[in-house]
């Protein structure tokens, strides 16, 4: 019952900590309201694309921050790994689904890698040395955020030797990924995702 107590305590602190909304707080700061420009989104390529580049690195640093701590606090409590499992998705939940922003929020990629960097360092690394490769290789966004998630429970499986509801937690945050990132998937799939860097003139896409 005492475990189940921490947890519980712990996944709460994890979606209010994911629920501070870098993007909006940087960009309101600048005089901009984030969700009514671009494609709305809240997470570094928005505010990366409508505010400039050292907001969007900004906010790339410090989301990966809030899943990070969020997984700190169980473990320093011994907490058990279903309890950081569940912690960490309620942090990456609490990013998207931002109850103080009406349910809107991020698409918790880089939350994600926080908690995956917080969880297993080596997992989390080869996570974003993927993502970002995949990246500069595409330009696209989207598909590297998409191959870094999906890469975390694969590369947990080759690794070995981890606890099982890390892996179902790797499971839930690709599977989480890819339904915020469902619009992008359909515009890969019909080749009209906007490149990193690309310049358009009607189209408010989000990667």
């Amino acid at each position: 019952m005492f475990d189940i107590l921490l947890s519980a305590t712990c996944m709460v602190i994890g979606y209010l900590l994911g629920t501070i909304p870098t993007g909006y707080l940087i960009a309101k700061a600048r005089g901009v309201d984030i969700q009514k420009v671009g494609s709305g989104n809240i997470g570094a390529t928005n505010v990366l694309r409508s505010i400039g580049t050292f907001a969007g690195i900004m906010v790339a640093v410090i989301d990966p921050l809030k899943g990070a701590l969020a997984i700190v606090l169980p473990r320093l409590i011994d907490v058990p790994p279903w309890g950081v499992a569940l912690t960490g998705l309620a942090t990456v939940l609490g990013n998207n689904f931002n109850v103080f922003l009406r349910l809107r929020g991020g698409k918790g990629i880089a939350t994600s890698f926080g908690v995956f960097l917080a969880i297993d360092p080596i997992v989390g690394l080869f996570c974003a040395v993927l993502g970002i490769y995949a990246i500069i290789l595409s330009r696209f966004v989207s598909l590297g955020s998409l191959i870094a998630a999906t890469a975390a429970p694969l590369l947990l499986i080759a690794k070995g030797d981890y606890p099982m509801p890390y892996l179902y937690l790797g499971v839930m945050l690709a599977l989480l990924a890819s339904f915020r990132h469902r619009e992008n998937i359909n515009r890969l799939a019909l080749g009209t995702e906007r490149r990193f860097g690309e310049k358009v003139k009607t189209e408010t896409e989000e990667a």
